[in-house]
């Protein structure tokens, strides 16, 4: 079985116990929140510390943009992706956000922000909102794939969240296990176009911790039909699966941690995110080792392209992306 786990650490430093679980080979990545976060200096220092003991690692944060957005002290404080849409030339200014993201995360040592957002803002979910580019999907897909671009272009794979689309169901994964009572029809015509669009630009999607009850009993990252059929087959989608946090109330419907990872093994996720919870993650650790699991090829694609230089504050492309979001006054 093909699957690997994305841990998280407690402090801005590696811990001997960390150092440990880091070692594990069916470990293949790590997650950086805020705790972990102090200033730049010190994140490319962690970073640099966590490669001594596995080069190999991905490291990954999330950095959407607006209350999404973990690296803060020395960092731009990019706009709310909805703030994006409704200003002019918004797909010139979220390719430019995309690629001010990408460079500043690439900067400090990590491989990947888990972003964009393909959610519609249906008006629905709170903890979907402003962290949505438009409630139309097409104009959606317009401009997450402008984001995209700008990614790329700094040296950074996008992923997109959270598959097959979390805007309609109106409980926070988070804290609950929110459901979503529309057919797979009404799903397609709306939630999934930009999934479907962007399928060829995505190099990852993660799903969300969404019961689809009309499509499947089980969330989609743990369902087969969503991931294999609906992912793999009709949209074609030959990307890396990250699953999103196991550790999240949406996940605990398979039960504990052993069976989370396992189902989302299982389901086709390439990567399982199991974090703030370390003993969740050892339980989760051991139940890879005993599944005998063995890394995806396919999370190649999300190491990073090239690491921006720590002098990118020079560099004009820089300054003339940081002048367009000041104009359309996205930024400070």
């Amino acid at each position: 079985m093909q699957g690997s786990l994305m841990a998280d650490i407690a402090g801005t430093w590696l811990t001997a116990e960390d150092r440990q679980l880091l070692r594990q080979p069916e470990v293949g990545g790590l997650i950086l929140f805020a705790r972990n976060i102090d200033h730049p200096q010190q994140v490319r220092e962690l970073s640099a510390a966590i490669r001594a003991v596995r080069p190999e690692l991905l490291l990954a944060v999330d950095q959407e943009g607006g209350r999404v957005q973990r690296l803060r002290r020395g960092f731009v404080r990019l706009p709310a992706m909805r703030a994006i849409a409704d200003a002019p030339n918004a797909e010139f200014l979220a390719q430019e956000c995309g690629w001010i993201m990408a460079s500043e995360v690439l900067a400090v040592g990590l491989d990947l922000s888990f972003a964009p957002v393909l959610d519609l803002d249906h008006r629905r979910s709170a903890v979907v909102g402003s962290r949505a580019f438009e409630g139309d999907p097409e104009r959606a897909a317009d401009l997450a794939g402008a984001f995209i671009r700008g990614m790329n272009s700094a040296g950074m794979a996008a992923t997109g969240k959270h598959f097959p689309g979390h805007g309609w169901a109106e409980a926070d994964s988070h804290v609950a296990i929110p459901v979503d009572e529309r057919s797979l029809d009404e799903i397609r015509r709306s939630d999934l176009i930009p999934f479907r669009r962007l399928s060829a630009q995505l190099a990852a999607v993660m799903p969300a911790h969404v019961i689809y009850p009309q499509v499947d009993s089980q969330p989609a990252g743990f369902s087969r039909r969503w991931l294999q059929e609906i992912l793999r087959g009709e949209l074609g989608f030959d990307g890396v699966i990250f699953s999103d946090d196991l550790s999240m109330a949406g996940a605990h419907v398979v039960g504990d941690a052993a069976s989370r990872i396992e189902a989302a093994f299982s389901a086709g996720c390439d990567m399982g995110l199991v974090c703030n919870d370390r003993a969740a993650a050892e339980l989760a650790l051991c139940a890879a080792q005993r599944l005998n699991v063995r890394p995806s090829l396919r999370l190649e694609r999300m190491r990073a392209h090239t690491f921006t230089s720590a002098e990118y504050r020079q560099n004009p492309r820089w300054l003339a992306a940081l002048g367009a979001l000041r104009e359309a006054q996205l930024i400070d």
